[in-house]
């Protein structure tokens, strides 16, 4: 029943990192904000500004990762808060179930980016990566669109750099006033890069639950 969605769902503690897939081979980092009996809010992704907006009534999928697992449920965005902190309202749309498919989870940051794009070579500097695309901040105002195709090559720290094609999902201004822009990538790596991605972000999820318990 519609009354007991939520619940049903068996939604994790307001808080929690969730990530909400709104495209082919990219998720979206948000967290939970807060639960009610047929509905739940998430902290509206940054990246979904300008042309990557969605409007309510879409469907896709949200996620979350306990130890071992992870839990997905698909849902239907009900409403997009317009005032600061901007925020998601959603129902679930059907059960939430484990899944084996590897999610791709982004993390890390800080790594030297080099986008090529019709042979123009622009530095970045990396916001987040994971096997299905990665965020990068650049200073130089190229004109960059939507749908160019891309080659970028990312320094991993001690795991080396690794090089991938991929396709501009979306071009904005940094927020809050911050100079700059953010660009988001999408790219199907291959199994070498992959693998040096997966453990690039393992390594920064051990890192930041140090970080997490140290300061506790």
């Amino acid at each position: 029943m519609l009354a007991a969605a939520t619940a049903t769902v068996g939604l994790p503690a307001v808080g929690t990192p969730m990530f909400l897939v709104l495209g082919e081979g990219m998720n979206f980092r948000s967290r939970l904000e807060s639960i009610d009996v047929n509905h739940f809010t998430v902290a509206a992704p940054l990246e979904t500004a300008g042309p990557c907006v969605i409007a309510p009534g879409q469907q896709f999928d949200v996620f979350w990762a306990p130890p071992g697992t992870r839990v997905v449920v698909p849902a239907r965005l009900v409403a997009v808060g317009d005032e600061a902190p901007f925020r998601w309202t959603l129902t679930p749309a059907g059960a939430a179930h484990h899944s084996n498919r590897r999610e791709f989870v982004r993390g890390g940051g800080g790594a030297a980016v080099q986008l090529t794009v019709d042979g123009r070579g622009i530095e970045g500097a990396l916001l987040d990566i994971s096997e299905g695309g990665l965020r990068c901040w650049i200073d130089e105002p190229a004109a960059l669109a939507a749908g160019e195709r891309v080659r970028a090559a990312v320094a991993l720290g001690t795991l080396g750099a690794i090089e991938v094609s991929g396709t501009i999902l979306t071009v904005r201004d940094a927020p809050h006033g911050d100079p700059g822009r953010h660009v988001v990538v999408t790219f199907d790596p291959q199994e070498s890069a992959a693998r040096a991605i997966r453990r690039y972000v393992m390594d920064w999820e051990v890192h930041e639950r140090r970080l997490h318990r140290d300061a506790a």
